[in-house]
């Protein structure tokens, strides 16, 4: 049913919207893990369906008048997409529940996929085995049946439920896969699910988490992978069929070449220091542009190893401001690092042979001041 007629018998005003209560309807209010429909009520949006105790609220942005006649319409293409993927997670927690013994103990049908939890461990290859064997139930086209079993039948039934259920139990069967006890509408046969994909299976709370795409989600999904392969494809200059092998080569071009520029950078630090280290003092200061991670920090060991007391490296980050690797051979050097902090707002520490962190400050009154402590403390 994409549309009806009711009556409004009630309109309430709650915060910034209003909870629209009908003679009857076929919006379906959220529970049993799906959310709710969508659509309108004459020309006005319902966003949200709820129920409670025993009233179903349609959510409105705008007031209806009590006691007239509305015209109900379901967004019937989201309506659709939902039941193609609940009705295949019974197809799927059945499979599943039959070859393992596991139940579903959780149920989500989100706005992008469909998440099944289940109290067990799953490989990847048997998700396989399931995803396949659950494409040959839509395949089959089995009509799915509806009942609502008196008490005494119910006892006779065995089907799957997550809850205890008061009341009268809708039982959902699809025949040969599963019996379940649920709420929610589904397809009339399993041929309208469309394919049925698992996309992922992860740990989760002492189990499994298994996502799902079914029907036009499953589609789109295929195009969207298929957009990205064909891509790939043609940046790499490679087949489609062998994108995988491609960027594997690359991977390993990759890591060739950023041994090689390791390999540079190394040797041209090593001229660096050797550079710097022919200076007559004993203290050197530098300033660096285009050093990367661990580069102020082996630059420093390097003119340090060439016979230099002390080595402080700057690297400017933004104006005024540096990340720095100070070490010493001759002094516990950690005063720079509360002289620092003190006089420039600078950040960091280290040990007695090492300091490193940040500083805000021009590089002239850095250099000055720094030069004058290192005397200070060389004095003393």
């Amino acid at each position: 049913m994409t549309d009806f007629t009711a009556f409004v018998q009630s309109c309430q005003k709650e915060k910034d919207y209003y909870k629209v209560v009908l003679t009857r309807t076929a919006f379906f209010p959220e529970g049993g893990g799906q959310y709710a429909d969508t659509g309108t009520l004459d020309n006005v949006r319902v966003f949200d369906v709820q129920e409670e105790e025993g009233k179903i609220y349609h959510k409105t942005k705008q007031p209806l008048v009590e006691g007239t006649e509305v015209h109900g319409q379901i967004d019937w293409e989201m309506r659709f997409m939902k039941m193609q993927q609940h009705t295949g997670e019974h197809i799927v927690s059945g499979l599943i529940h039959k070859k393992f013994g596991y139940n579903n103990v959780g149920f989500h049908l989100g706005s992008e996929d469909c998440t099944m939890d289940f109290n067990g461990d799953i490989s990847k290859e048997e998700l396989r085995q399931i995803e396949w064997k659950a494409n040959e139930a839509v395949a089959k086209n089995i009509t799915v049946e509806i009942a609502y079993p008196s008490k005494d039948e119910l006892r006779k039934i065995s089907y799957r439920s997550k809850i205890e259920i008061e009341g009268q139990v809708r039982i959902v069967t699809i025949p040969g896969y599963d019996v379940c006890a649920c709420c929610a509408p589904h397809v009339h046969k399993t041929g309208e699910i469309g394919m049925i994909r698992l996309t992922n299976v992860q740990r989760y709370k002492g189990g499994v988490r298994v996502t799902m795409l079914c029907g036009f989600r499953a589609l789109s999904d295929y195009r969207e992978k298929e957009a990205q392969v064909r891509n790939i494809s043609s940046l790499l200059c490679a087949k489609e069929s062998e994108v995988s092998n491609a960027v594997e080569r690359l991977k390993e071009e990759q890591a060739l070449l950023k041994q090689k520029l390791s390999d540079t950078q190394k040797q041209l630090l090593s001229f660096r220091a050797k550079e710097a280290a022919k200076a007559d003092d004993a203290v050197i200061i530098l300033y660096e542009t285009d050093l990367e991670g661990e580069d102020l920090r082996i630059l420093m060991n390097l003119i340090l190893a060439e016979g230099k007391d002390i080595c402080a490296v700057f690297q400017q980050t933004d104006f005024n401001t540096y990340r720095y690797v100070i070490g010493s051979k001759s002094l516990d050097i950690r005063f720079v690092a509360s002289g620092f902090k003190e006089k420039f707002n600078g950040r960091g520490g280290g040990k007695p042979e090492m300091i490193q962190g940040s500083i805000t400050g021009s590089k002239e009154e850095i250099t000055m001041w720094l030069r004058e402590k290192i005397k200070e403390v060389e004095h003393e």
